[in-house]
């Protein structure tokens, strides 16, 4: 994705309106990636990055971790407070840690608004000795006239957004396997970490057109429309939904790096 600062900006911050909307469609992690994680963590001591409304976060704090969220946008994290989750606001970069060390830093779907520089050395300044970072992101891919649909209606609405949410899943799959190749390199690059492991977790799942667009409303790109333009852009994503029978299931998969600290 290749957008200007402003844009970046209005991006990360777009969430926090729809939190409601984030924690109700976003899903989970799959329970074999947060098992690796409990097992790879040398303690039960966790920060989570961006941690959002706290998806991720629950399911660590129901694996037996103690978890700290560290996220910049306050509505994100009132709304996390509100399911249990503690939450401390700021971006992570900048955060202040107050002398404390813990033994993972997580990552769910966060670790690409975070600066890759600032954001390795705040992670080495915060992990124990043998602590692990953990980023995860969730890969997926719409059925070919689902994905014709939205080229179709952001080229009719938008066609100066860059980033689309409609794609196939083997390009999505190919980018992200070389985004963790560049983040186990980036925190390699430092010195401070080693033992670099990808792990991935495949799954499935089916929507209606109406958990579809609402899944879709929370996505980035609609930070950059106007109200009309993404009432057009639902109109068309759904009409195609509803052509081939009003659902359709969705394959997944959720990569993971880990690195552990020197």
């Amino acid at each position: 994705m290749t957008v200007d600062k402003e844009a970046a900006e209005r991006l990360a911050n777009s969430f926090g309106a729809e939190a409601a909307r984030y924690d109700r469609t976003r899903p989970a992690y799959p329970g074999a990636l947060i098992a690796k994680l409990v097992a790879a963590s040398p303690g039960p001591r966790v920060a989570e990055v961006g941690c959002g409304t706290g998806v991720l976060s629950r399911q660590l704090q129901e694996a037996g971790l103690d978890v700290l969220g560290v996220e910049h946008d306050e509505r994100m994290a009132e709304f996390a407070r509100g399911t249990g989750v503690t939450v401390e606001v700021a971006k992570f970069e900048t955060w202040d840690p107050a002398g404390r060390e813990f033994d993972a830093v997580v990552a769910g779907q966060s670790w690409h608004w975070v600066d890759a520089e600032a954001g390795t050395a705040q992670a080495a300044r915060v992990l124990r000795p043998g602590g692990v970072f953990v980023a995860l992101w969730h890969v997926f891919g719409t059925p070919e006239p689902i994905s014709e649909a939205f080229v179709a209606a952001y080229d009719k609405v938008a066609p100066q957004v860059p980033y689309r949410v409609g794609h196939s899943y083997d390009e999505a799959s190919e980018s992200y396997r070389q985004g963790c190749v560049r983040t186990a390199d980036a925190f390699a690059g430092t010195g401070e970490f080693s033992g670099a492991e990808q792990w991935s977790a495949d799954w499935e799942r089916t929507f209606t057109t109406a958990e579809f667009l609402d899944l879709t409303l929370t996505m980035s790109p609609m930070a950059l429309l106007s109200a009309e333009q993404i009432t057009e852009l639902m109109s068309g994503i759904g009409s195609a939904i509803d052509a081939i029978g009003g659902r359709f299931t969705m394959r997944y998969s959720t990569l993971a790096v880990a690195v552990a600290r020197n």
